[in-house]
């Protein structure tokens, strides 16, 4: 895989995992919100709006992850950094973590790397 192709999946890789973190800030923030705010200002705020975009982009990461989880499955069986007897163990941990896996595997096995490994020193 080339380098660029490396850090774009890299970084479609970690659009779930920041979904996850927002979506739960920007839910506790709604629910504090609605907790403390005036009835009659509930009515002029556009909880519904946000609401529906958070659950829209949900939807959107969820269509994310499965094409990051058919990348990754494809690259598990075609390449050949991943030793052969790990490969039915990464499907499954990719399978079954998938959000907080495919991190650890790009990192492990796509992330680009140096030609010549540095000078001992």
């Amino acid at each position: 895989m080339s380098k660029g192709k490396a850090i774009l999946l890299g970084l479609a890789t970690l659009v779930p995992v920041v979904h996850m973190v927002v979506t739960m800030v920007v839910m506790m923030g709604i629910i504090a919100y609605s907790a403390l705010a005036d009835p009659e200002a509930l009515e002029s705020t556009p909880i519904d709006l946000i609401f529906g975009l958070v659950f829209a982009f949900h939807f959107l990461s969820i269509f994310l992850v499965f094409g990051l989880l058919i990348v990754y499955i494809i690259h598990l069986f075609h390449s050949d950094r991943v030793p052969q007897d790990k490969r039915a163990l990464w499907a499954v941990v990719l399978f079954l973590g998938n959000v907080f896996a495919m991190p650890v595997y790009w990192y492990i096995y796509i992330r680009p790397r140096d030609a010549t490994p540095p000078a001992p020193s």
